[in-house]
């Protein structure tokens, strides 16, 4: 049986962006359900899946597992053959240190640019505040010790919780050096991040207070 994956809308979800691209991008088998969100009723339906009434949620078969962290070493468990932490004990350790600094940071960035992924790049960088631009620094030195393409060499679930960042320093044409740039370029190259972001562009649900930022 397929395990099903619920998110919320592809435009505005870096939440449920996140264990929808580490299951896509290693081709781990899930049925997708979108819930709008902020619509009457959008909680409602949630809060018969699991008890937040939040996405992302994972279901297989009759567990449910929420939160984007949660999900990931549930995935992890089920399907050891997958490279969803890097193989090596200090790598994976690593990358949850930063997967948690991710779930739970960088807020001041992303209060200053918003997720939007159907909005094209804008033609000049978006000014951004003090606590932000700290925010920006901290997660520069994070992409420029990058192993190879990807965080740790390989595609893994670190990846995957920092692509929504690398959706904002491309959407917002924020100034970067060339290292970052070069860790952003492969995340954004991945082809199931552009089937994210054609799915955001082919939805027509909008939330007006991030379409015009």
């Amino acid at each position: 049986m397929s395990m099903t994956l619920f998110i919320g809308n592809k435009a505005y979800s870096s939440w449920s962006l996140r264990p929808w691209l580490a299951m896509r991008a290693l081709e781990i088998a899930f049925v997708e359900v979108v819930t709008p969100l902020f619509v009457e009723g959008s909680r409602e339906k949630m809060l018969a899946v699991a008890p937040t009434g939040k996405v992302p949620v994972l279901l297989d078969g009759d567990l449910a597992i929420w939160d984007s962290l949660a999900i990931v070493e549930y995935l992890a468990e089920k399907f050891p053959q997958k490279n969803i932490w890097p193989k090596d004990a200090r790598d994976r350790a690593h990358a949850r240190a930063l997967c948690c600094e991710m779930h739970s940071g960088f807020q001041a960035f992303r209060q200053n640019c918003p997720t939007n992924f159907r909005r094209d790049k804008r033609a000049g960088p978006r000014e951004i505040d003090e606590a932000a631009q700290a925010d920006l620094a901290r997660i520069e030195a994070i992409f420029s010790a990058a192993r190879g393409p990807f965080l740790f060499g390989d595609f893994s679930a670190a990846d995957a919780f920092f692509a929504p960042l690398v959706s904002r320093i491309d959407t917002y044409s924020l100034p970067v050096a060339a290292r970052t740039e070069k860790y952003c370029d492969a995340i954004l190259g991945l082809p199931a991040f552009s089937a994210w972001r054609e799915g955001a562009k082919a939805e027509d649900w909008v939330i007006e207070k991030w379409e015009g930022l």
